[in-house]
C-alpha cells in the first residue's frame, strides 16, 4: 500500500514538472507544439534551387509549423532555379493552404522578388532595394584576342544555331532575333507570375517591368509590396496571423557545415572542378539585378 502511494506521489510530481515547464497555463499549454514559424533564407545569388525546395516541403508538411517566411537578401539568379523555387512556394500557399510570406532585408530583386511574388504577403523595410523585373544574359566575346594570339577556334555543327552564343565569334542577326526571342518570352513568364502573385493585371505589371529597381517604401506605393515592416515585425504579424498567441518559436533549417578537416580529408568533389562543371560555359539566362 505504501509502495503504491510512493509510485502515485511520483507520478504526479513528474506530471507537474512536465506541465510546468510548458507553461502551466491553458493557453500556453503545449505551446511549443503549435507555436512554431518556420524561416528560410533565401540569401546571396540564387543558383539552384536544390537547398532552398527540400527546406520549403519539409516545413510544409510538418503540421507543427503554423507558417513560413522566407528571409529575402538576394539579387536573384538563374531563370530555371528562380522559377522552380517560385513554383514551391505557390504550391504552399494554394494547395497545402499554409501561410507563406516574404520578408526582404536588403535586396529581394529580380529572381528573388520572382519568388517572393509567390506568397501570401511580402513585407519589406523601408530603405530595401525591390523590383528589377527583366532578364538578362550576357557572356564576354574573345574572338578579337584569339586573332591576336594567332588562335583558331574550330567548330563543327549541325544545326544552324547550334553554336549560338559562341564567345569566339560575333552573333549574326538570325542569332540575335532568335535569342531576344527566349528573352522576351521569359520576361513574360516573369510578368505574369508577378501578376498572378500580387493579384494586379499583367498590363499594369508589364508597364513596369523594364529592369527598374525601387526602394521598399516606393515598392509599397506601387503594390509590389504589402507592408514596410522588418523581419521582427514580419514575425510579430504573421503569428497574429495563423493565431499564434506569445512569442513563436521560429524554426531554421540545420545548416551544412564544413570543417577544415572535411575540406583536407573528407568529399572534396563539390571544390573541385569536374568535366562537366568545365563544359558549363553556355549562355546563361538569369533573373538577376546588377
Amino acid at each position: 500500500m505504501v509502495g503504491g502511494g510512493v509510485f502515485v506521489l511520483f507520478a504526479a510530481v513528474v506530471f507537474t514538472l512536465v506541465y510546468m515547464s510548458f507553461g502551466g497555463h491553458d493557453e500556453d499549454s503545449f505551446a511549443a507544439f503549435g507555436s512554431k514559424i518556420g524561416v528560410v533564407d533565401l540569401d546571396g545569388v540564387i543558383f539552384s534551387p536544390k537547398q532552398i525546395v527540400p527546406q520549403l516541403k519539409k516545413f510544409a508538411d510538418d503540421d507543427s509549423i503554423k507558417a513560413i517566411i522566407i528571409h529575402v537578401n538576394s539579387p536573384g539568379g538563374g531563370v530555371a532555379a528562380s522559377e522552380e523555387i517560385y513554383r514551391e512556394v505557390k504550391r504552399i500557399r494554394d494547395e497545402k493552404k499554409k501561410r507563406i510570406v516574404a520578408s526582404i532585408e536588403t535586396v529581394g530583386a529580380s529572381g528573388a522578388y520572382y519568388v517572393a511574388s509567390a506568397t501570401n504577403k511580402i513585407y519589406a523595410d523601408k530603405g530595401s532595394v525591390v523590383g528589377s523585373i527583366g532578364v538578362i544574359a550576357e557572356w564576354v566575346n574573345y574572338g578579337e584576342l584569339l586573332k591576336w594570339a594567332k588562335l583558331n577556334a574550330i567548330t563543327l555543327k549541325a544545326g544552324e544555331f547550334k553554336d549560338t552564343g559562341s564567345p569566339t565569334r560575333e552573333m549574326t542577326p538570325a542569332e540575335r532575333e532568335y535569342m531576344q526571342g527566349l528573352i522576351d518570352n521569359m520576361h513574360t513568364q516573369f510578368i505574369q507570375a508577378v501578376a498572378d502573385g500580387r493579384h494586379a493585371k499583367e498590363s499594369d505589371i508589364r508597364a513596369i517591368a523594364n529592369g527598374k529597381v525601387w526602394t521598399g517604401e516606393q515598392a509599397n506605393g506601387m503594390k509590389l509590396v504589402d507592408e514596410i515592416a522588418d523581419f521582427e515585425e514580419a514575425v510579430k504579424d504573421t503569428a497574429k496571423a495563423v493565431n499564434i498567441s506569445g512569442e513563436p518559436t521560429l524554426v531554421y533549417p540545420p545548416k551544412d557545415r564544413r570543417t577544415a578537416f572535411d575540406l583536407l580529408f573528407g568529399d572534396v568533389s563539390d571544390y573541385l572542378p569536374t568535366r562537366e562543371k568545365l563544359l558549363e560555359q553556355q549562355v546563361g539566362f538569369y533573373y538577376l539585378w546588377k
